[in-house]
Formats: structure tokens, C-alpha cells, sequence
């Protein structure tokens, strides 16, 4: 059994592309990046999630989900934090070729919290 402490909540903003394949995998595990796409980016903060779904998901397909998922610590230890605006503005960056790891040390579910259209 995991403790708690072990853990680290995050938070993605999805389009409904990703959230069929999220929900297509049992709530389980993230889709694989496409060409274009070599980073994946979950988020430390739930507000910050909801502001790119309501302002890049939703005029870009009309829907927005938000998602929540707890992760091992000891998984994440070894990527830096990056601030990439104000002080919430807060994101992990995982390579590409990573995201089956990062899959592999999730715990739980991957929750959907919230829908904006």
C-alpha cells in the first residue's frame, strides 16, 4: 500500500480526443504523445488546469475536461518543477519516450473533475 506522503496529486487539462483514449484505457494511463507532441505537461494546481480548459480547450473543440491522478513522488523526484508564468503557473515536463513510466507509477484512477463547454 502506497502512503499518502508517497504521493503527488496533478492535475491535466484535456481536450476530448485525449479524454476517449484516457477513458478507453480504464481511466489508467495517458495516451502516447503524438509527433508533434514531446512533451507531456500535468499541472501542480487544479485553477491553473481549469483556466487551459476553458481558454485553449474549449474554443479548440468545443469541450474541456479537467483530470486529476495522484503519482509516485519517488517517480517525479527526478524532474524539476517549471514556473512558466505567475507564481501558480506551475508544470512538470515529461519527455515523450517517459509517459509509460509516468503511467506505470501512477496510482489510482485518473479522474475527470470537471467539464467546460
Amino acid at each position: 500500500m502506497t502512503d499518502e506522503g508517497d504521493l503527488v496529486w496533478l492535475w491535466r487539462p484535456t481536450g476530448p480526443e485525449e479524454m476517449e483514449l484516457v477513458r478507453a484505457s480504464g481511466s489508467r494511463r495517458w495516451p502516447p504523445r503524438l509527433a508533434d507532441q514531446p512533451i507531456f505537461y500535468p499541472v501542480l494546481n487544479e485553477d491553473y488546469a481549469e483556466r487551459i480548459a476553458r481558454q485553449w480547450n474549449v474554443p479548440a473543440s468545443g469541450v474541456g475536461y479537467v483530470t486529476r491522478f495522484a503519482v509516485r513522488k519517488a517517480f517525479l523526484d527526478k524532474y524539476d518543477v517549471r514556473q512558466v508564468g505567475g507564481q501558480t503557473i506551475l508544470e512538470y515536463w515529461i519527455p515523450a519516450e517517459d509517459l509509460e513510466q509516468l503511467n506505470d507509477n501512477i496510482v489510482g484512477l485518473i479522474e475527470e473533475i470537471k467539464k467546460f463547454e
